[in-house]
């Protein structure tokens, strides 16, 4: 039986896995989280074999969230819902141990077959994104501008970040993360010397141009 941890922000989307998940024989669900950071700690809590996670999410995106599970060293394999067929995406999400990447749209059997490849240490893509992705990623090839910066800063800079562009002040921030004020302010100002942006404003739009925090899709 194949333990499944669903994360996705909206309800009746994250019903609807769940409930088409129980239609298969092999497929158990364990459990539900409704952010990137939820969706971490239930896996670290719940050891799923498989998390079937939204790419765009609150708090912490799936790419993030498939970051820290991997520096985590869970054996947990990740399949990726996105709302985006893009190649540079793929390519992250990839180098950060996921297992499967399905646009939003594929939510079907399609899923089933993409979870019992994970579980197996297969990768699956859906055919709108091409299969070379893959092979391009592990052969090591040029980093494009968005993997050069997603891999320039580290986890807790993603976490400050996409609570920046979510509107956070440095004091709501501080009391989400559990860190000081002061910290966050370090992290802020970390975050805008590896983009090379000087302003807030910047900051923002360079983080959104580059696909490095999501919001709500």
């Amino acid at each position: 039986m194949i333990s499944v941890l669903v994360a996705d922000d909206h309800h009746l989307v994250r019903k609807g896995i769940v409930e088409l998940l129980k239609k298969a024989d092999d497929i158990r669900v364990i459990g539900e989280a409704e952010d990137g950071l939820e969706a971490v700690e239930l896996a670290g809590r719940l050891r799923p074999d498989v998390l079937i996670m939204d790419i765009g999410m609150p708090r912490m995106s799936g790419i993030q969230a498939a970051e820290k599970i991997r520096n985590l060293h869970l054996q947990t394999r990740i399949v990726i819902l996105s709302m985006y067929a893009d190649e540079v995406l793929v390519r992250l999400a990839l180098k950060n141990g996921v297992y499967g990447y399905l646009l939003k749209r594929s939510v079907t059997e399609e899923l089933l077959l993409a979870i019992r490849s994970a579980y197996q240490g297969e990768v699956y893509l859906c055919p709108a994104v091409s299969e070379s992705i893959a092979a391009d990623a592990q052969n090591g090839d040029v980093l494009t501008e968005t993997e050069s910066a997603f891999e320039r800063l580290t986890p807790r800079e993603h976490e400050v970040l996409q609570y920046i562009c979510e509107g956070y002040t440095n004091v709501a921030t501080a009391a989400k993360l559990k860190i000081s004020e002061k910290t966050v302010e370090k992290h802020r100002s970390n975050c805008m010397k590896k983009l090379h942006v000087s302003d807030m404003a910047s900051l923002i739009r360079k983080a959104i141009r580059l696909r490095l925090v999501f919001f709500d899709e």
